[in-house]
């Protein structure tokens, strides 16, 4: 895996750079100290590490802008980070590169009620959304597994979405607006408490973009009011097929549940003995389907699941009869990361969207990738839009096993693009997917996409070496301009 080669000269410079930041940010903001910055080498892919030239550490928009003003025009790179928890190494430091942390951004700003959002900055975690408003019976849709520890600017950086975007979408369809500074220092604002804001859809542009356009300071979320009735319903089955047609027969029913997860057995046997949380340890698949609105109506739909599950071959059916055993059924799902990671030294996991009518397909390909590499796979998913968490199991400290495992991710993702699907589903490219785009877009596309960065930065001084095999020079592509006060816009070819 292949980074940008450093820049000896900005290395050269970082004692004049450490100056200029701890002019910006006073006090405690700035860390330079190699003992303290390992805390920053890498994010949740911990495979990768590399110790950043320095971390800052700001806590206003006027900051995060003088910054990144500098940086521009001094030539520095910079990696956005939030709360470390992605799984893409996304941000991975470079030696050459200023970190810049967003974790003091933590501070819930406005609640509307009235508009159905709360204004956060972008370092609160995703629970902690929900935290704030759950009192007067709101909540924050998208729930990642992470929730606990994960940040909303992350979240938007990666598209992040979680057990229940099924039914309430992904990070992109709860996000509202956004306040962001670009990499010469401008701050612009993206939509807001409206609905629809006019003009191009820059804000779709932005979210998922993992940190190459902008640095977000400030969001504008939904949130919605906690349904009347949840309830949530075991089924277990003798095959991760039959659990997989299982999902496609009730979409096809018409039937949209709040989330439905699969887990096959390698994980359901993890999971039950680290949360026990109640789950059958004699089926080979296990789906969690719930259902939420009002108590009739899920009364009814929880029935018709399970009539459509028992005509699937569901041999285990269990449905939630009070809130504290649904919330038992969830912490199993939950915590089956944790839970993998007490039976294996090392686990890479893995994050690709196929079409939910490939599921038993690909389950079975990934079974006889297990044996080809010799790696246990656990399963652990989004089965109702088919967003794939394969867990591969290895130990780093066995010669070879990093790379098998590697390997072996590689081709499942490839396998996910074969059948329909695509890289990724919420995890995003960072470096771990990145030699992989061209697995599923051709040099054209990927010129495109590059010319929209050039947009916002056309130095390529955001997060390098993320997202594109091949960095292609903005004037090779055409370059689109940006600058202080200005609106992008691209140049009109003739024709």
């Amino acid at each position: 895996m292949l980074m940008p080669k450093p820049d000896q000269g900005v290395i050269d410079r970082r004692a004049e750079i450490i100056a200029a930041m701890r002019a910006i940010v006073p006090g405690e903001g700035v860390i330079a100290d190699d003992a303290m910055l390992r805390a920053f080498e890498c994010d949740g892919l911990m495979a990768y590490r590399q110790l950043p030239l320095i971390v800052v550490l700001p806590e206003t928009t006027a900051q995060v802008s003088e910054i990144l003003a500098y940086c521009h025009d001094n030539g520095v790179k910079i990696v956005p980070r939030g709360a470390g928890t992605g799984l893409s190494g996304g941000a991975l430091p470079l030696a050459d590169a200023i970190t810049l942390g967003l974790s003091k951004f933590n501070q819930v700003l406005d609640i509307d009620y009235a508009n159905r959002c709360a204004v956060v900055q972008p370092g609160v975690t995703n629970l902690g959304v929900t935290k704030a408003v759950e009192g007067d019976g709101f909540y924050y849709a998208p729930d990642p597994s992470s929730q606990i520890a994960c940040s909303i600017g992350g979240n938007i950086a990666e598209n992040s979405g979680g057990v229940h975007c099924l039914k309430y979408g992904l990070t992109t369809n709860n996000v509202l607006g956004v306040e962001m500074v670009l990499m010469d220092g401008t701050v612009l604002r993206l939509g807001g408490k409206h609905l629809d804001p006019g003009g191009y859809d820059l804000l779709g542009v932005l979210t998922g973009s993992e940190g190459l356009l902008g640095v977000i300071t400030e969001v504008t979320v939904r949130i919605l009011k906690k349904p009347e009735t949840a309830r949530a319903v075991l089924l277990g089955f003798n095959s991760s097929e039959e659990g997989g047609d299982c999902v496609a027969a009730i979409i096809n029913a018409g039937i949209i549940p709040g989330g439905i997860e699969m887990m096959d057995k390698p994980a359901i046997h993890a999971t039950e003995e680290f949360v026990h949380a109640g789950y059958p340890m004699d089926v080979e698949a296990l789906l969690i389907v719930e259902l939420d609105g009002p108590k009739v109506e899920v009364d009814y739909l929880i029935e018709r699941v399970s009539e459509i599950a028992k005509g699937e071959g569901a041999i285990y059916s269990r449905i939630s009869e009070s809130e504290e055993e649904r919330a038992a059924f969830w912490s199993g799902r939950k915590n089956a990361f944790p839970a993998v990671g007490r039976i294996s030294p090392d686990y890479l996991c893995m994050d690709g969207t196929i079409p939910r009518k490939k599921l038993g397909l690909v389950l079975q390909r990934m079974t006889e990738m297990s044996d080809k590499y010799g790696l246990r796979v656990a399963n652990v998913f989004h089965a109702g839009d088919g967003n794939l968490h394969p867990l591969i199991m290895f130990d780093a400290n066995q010669p070879g096993e990093l790379d098998r495992a590697e390997e072996f991710g590689a081709d499942i993702l490839k396998l996910c693009v074969e059948v329909g699907g695509v890289l990724s589903g919420e995890h995003g490219i960072g470096v771990e997917k990145r030699d992989l785009m061209g697995e599923m877009f051709t040099e054209d596309d990927l010129k495109q996409q590059q010319r929209v960065k050039c947009a916002f930065d056309p130095d390529h001084h955001l997060n390098p070496g993320k997202v594109y095999p091949t960095l292609h020079r903005c004037a090779e592509l055409g370059r689109m301009h940006i600058s202080r006060g200005q609106v992008p816009f691209p140049d009109i070819p003739r024709f």
